[in-house]
């Protein structure tokens, strides 16, 4: 019986990537996010090229009711998931503390940490129940591991995943249920342009200069960590461009 993977935020980027990634190796898919036509899209795609099934749940992962409408009441077909990818994040704005908008503040703290929680806690619970373990993958960054200027609540929030990741994994092992993290450095994906809120220029200003990494690159790794033999977990990873050597610091062309 071919496994089950939920991957959250599956519209585009990393989580886009990934489910491309999954389906090639025959693994059916759960994909989550709001965009109800890129969602639909995705799944017709995916079923038609790789020959998987593919259910569409558009939620907001931020909205605790809707992640328990269609969480709580999935298909019995759809209940064995083996697989979730806690993918869903994002940044906004990019300002010091002192002006920071308190709406971006809790649209980046609701989505990274709360969103999480809240999938995380039907899903484990879905794991427990079929008792026969499973794999929590969260898409940290490398804002997780260090901090830089004006990244303040981002960077807060990633640390939270970050920590998220090492007791989840704390709680969940006497469960046969391993717990990884993947953070990587930048990527090029709608990340800028959500933080500088459709501003396309300075969005694609980031990635100026050097070669970042692509969705299919972190793809891959989330691919080999999931691939891994059920005795090994690899908890940890950060992955950066060849150019980037922490989150400040960038070999640009001149």
């Amino acid at each position: 019986m071919s496994k089950i993977a939920l991957i959250t935020g599956a519209t585009s980027g990393i989580g886009r990537a990934t489910a491309v990634a999954f389906a090639k190796e025959g693994i059916n898919l759960i994909v989550t996010g709001r965009r109800v036509q890129l969602l639909s899209d995705l799944a017709t795609e995916l079923e038609e090229e790789y020959h998987i099934n593919v259910l569409t749940l558009p939620f907001d992962v931020r909205v605790l009711s809707q992640v328990e409408q269609y969480l709580c009441n999935l298909p019995e077909e759809w209940k064995k998931i083996d697989i979730l990818v806690n993918n869903a994040g994002l940044a906004v704005g990019l300002d010091p503390v002192n002006s920071g908008l308190v709406e971006d503040w809790e649209r980046m703290i609701d989505t990274n940490i709360k969103g999480i929680l809240y999938v995380s806690r039907i899903v484990s619970g879905l794991m427990i129940k079929a008792g026969d373990g499973g794999h929590i993958i969260n898409i940290g960054s490398i804002a997780g591991k260090s901090v830089y200027p004006n990244g303040n609540v981002y960077c807060a929030t990633k640390h939270a995943v970050d920590a998220l990741s090492r007791a989840m994994s704390m709680d969940l092992f006497k469960h046969k249920i391993r717990v990884s993290q993947v953070s990587p450095g930048a990527v090029e994906t709608e990340f800028s342009n959500v933080r500088f809120k459709g501003d396309i220029e300075r969005a694609s200003g980031v990635y100026k200069g050097f070669i970042p990494l692509s969705p299919s690159d972190v793809a891959d790794v989330i691919l080999f960590v999931v691939k891994a033999p059920s005795h090994v977990n690899i908890s940890d990873v950060v992955v950066m461009p060849s150019a980037q050597a922490s989150a400040t610091m960038i070999d640009r062309e001149d």
